[in-house]
């Protein structure tokens, strides 16, 4: 048994030594909200985020990526510019699941394969779906937890830059905001059809969140033949 694990480690440890193609990984950072309650700067970390990542290189220009990232979202009306907004003192403090997934497009060339320092910008866009639970305001302002959760689709657009620290080890910072297609993260549009009259705010304009952060991956894998796809 002894020797069996010693030859799979040897295996395990050649076929990385050789070769990167995946990369598995930690994102670390803030996030801010923008919607109907709170300030509406675009980059304004209030909360923390945190979450995994992992991709797979399928050229030296673009790869396919999946996260999962658990963040606060927190809008305060004291806290706006708007006089109004500033007026109605509206605050919230939720939490959000989100799962992405989608395409990493890098401006110069990033072969892994190639043992020397390199940095390039990059893009990310996909799909996301982030898991909140549902709330609304009473006419008093007092917030009502409504018992349910809600999954919020949406579209990620992630501008970064990423560098490799050692023939395993990559950095990256990012800036990341979702539109998602729902109106509901900031209990602006209750979930119940018979609490529709208290909903308030631009009912035309949903709800953006952006996670402001870093990346930190290890790349390993079998040497790839980049194929056209």
């Amino acid at each position: 048994m002894r020797y069996l694990t010693i030859i799979l480690f040897s295996i395990i440890f050649s076929q990385t030594a050789q070769s990167q193609i995946y990369e598995i990984g930690v994102f670390g950072g803030g996030s801010n909200f923008i919607g109907d309650v709170g300030k509406t700067n675009y980059i304004s970390p209030n909360q923390s985020a945190f979450g995994a990542i992992l991709k797979w290189n399928r050229s030296p220009r673009h790869s396919w990526r999946v996260s999962v990232i658990y963040a606060g979202l927190e809008g305060i009306d004291a806290k706006s510019d708007d006089p109004r907004r500033q007026e109605r003192d509206y605050s919230f403090d939720n939490n959000i699941f989100e799962i992405s997934a989608g395409m990493e497009f890098t401006f110069f060339d990033f072969n892994l394969h190639e043992y020397d320092n390199k940095t390039t910008p990059y893009l990310y866009t996909g799909i996301t779906s982030g898991r909140h639970s549902n709330f609304y305001f009473d006419n008093n302002g007092e917030i009502v937890g409504e018992g349910t959760y809600s999954w919020a689709f949406g579209i990620p657009m992630v501008l970064g830059v990423k560098t490799t620290l050692t023939d395993h080890l990559i950095l990256g910072a990012e800036i990341g905001a979702r539109y998602t297609f729902s109106d509901e993260l900031d209990g602006s549009v209750p979930d119940f059809d018979n609490e529709h009259p208290l909903s308030f705010g631009n009912t035309n304009s949903n709800d953006w969140y952006v996670f402001t952060g870093f990346t930190l991956t290890y790349t390993f894998g079998r040497r790839p033949c980049y194929c056209d796809f």
